[in-house]
């Protein structure tokens, strides 16, 4: 059984050399934010968000940004955001008042479309189906989750209707670590990751929204545990990473993936380096992840990752909607792209 294993190791090790192994390369900036949202709509325009209000911008494929904090909230932590183009974008912060905010002309003007005071009221994600419609999810406010959604692009927004958002267990929220627990899927349906005390996917229909939960065996049980990040390439590949992040390098149940939409889910057999916020597809088979503690790729549709070095300090990671840019950004300002 040993030399089965160890020759199982070598090909393992030998299809990941045979690949031109991906590098990170560092982007310099003067700014030190802490960026946990990230959009690209294409392989010219970059958006980000971040602490302190900062919003940054790239149109020439994220090599330079400009970064500016939008004026009157100078103290949020803008978490989510959907670029639409070089010009107009979303924006929404984590925490209370919760609000929404969107531009036309490339951020240097913001207007407020939606504000909720509610304390409990916490934006975690934000996607778009077209160009028009759009949903937003939060942690529940008296047990169901709350959910925006708009038919106005960005200048609009409203509160779906009670009996249409999902009733969440105690303790069960979504977290906002990267914007990436809710994603519109190809047929049109909606699905978003939850965390702590339990941690599921939750799908609606396309039609009639109505949801579906999806049990997952990622760790959970706690308010630090569960799904941070998940990614399908189509109806039925994906996968779900996540973990403690009180305990960043706990190698426990944190990443899975599924080739049934989620009716089984399996365990790598090299998994990713520890706790992880994002994951991406780069393309069918290769995805990305990242976290505080390092990076990861993966070739074969999730089921071995290999550490990429240097990669420490990203917590999100986005590949371009129409294009092959991709994107890491994280603490202290940090901005990297993915090349080989």
């Amino acid at each position: 059984m040993k030399k089965i294993y160890l020759i199982s190791l070598l090909l393992l090790t030998f299809q990941g050399q045979a690949q031109k192994a991906y590098i990170i390369k560092a982007i310099e900036t003067k700014n030190q934010s802490s960026f946990r949202s990230l959009s690209i709509p294409n392989d010219s325009i970059a958006w980000l968000g971040g602490t302190n209000g900062t919003i940054g911008r790239s149109s020439d494929g994220g090599n330079t940004w400009i970064f500016t904090q939008v004026k009157g909230y100078e103290k949020c932590d803008f978490r989510s955001l959907y670029a639409f183009d070089d010009k107009k974008a979303v924006i929404a912060n984590a925490g209370s008042p919760a609000y929404i905010l969107f531009t036309e002309d490339g951020g240097a003007h913001w207007k407020l479309v939606y504000e909720n005071k509610d304390s409990a009221a916490f934006i975690d994600g934000i996607d778009y189906r077209s160009d028009w419609e759009g949903t937003v999810c939060g942690d529940p406010i008296n047990g169901r989750m709350l959910m925006l959604g708009t038919l106005h692009a960005y200048a609009s927004w409203f509160d779906l209707p009670r009996q249409n958002r999902p009733i969440l267990e105690k303790g069960e929220a979504s977290f906002a670590a990267s914007g990436t627990t809710l994603r519109y899927m190809k047929d049109g349906s909606i699905m978003i990751a939850t965390g702590g005390k339990v941690s599921r996917l939750l799908r609606s229909d396309a039609k009639t929204r109505k949801w579906n939960s999806i049990n997952t065996p990622i760790l959970q049980g706690s308010n630090s545990t569960g799904i941070f990040s998940f990614a399908f390439s189509d109806d039925k590949q994906g996968v779900i990473v996540g973990g403690d992040y009180k305990n960043e390098t706990l190698g426990k149940d944190h990443v899975f993936y599924t080739v049934d939409g989620g009716k089984t889910w399996l365990k790598p057999a090299m998994p990713t380096g520890g706790y992880r916020e994002c994951v991406e597809y780069i393309d069918e088979k290769t995805l990305i992840s990242c976290g505080p503690n390092g990076a990861d790729i993966s070739y074969n549709k999730g089921n071995t990752w290999r550490a990429i070095p240097d990669a420490k300090g990203f917590h999100v990671v986005r590949k371009s909607r129409n294009g092959k840019l991709v994107i890491l950004a994280g603490k202290d300002g940090k901005i990297a792209m993915l090349s080989r």
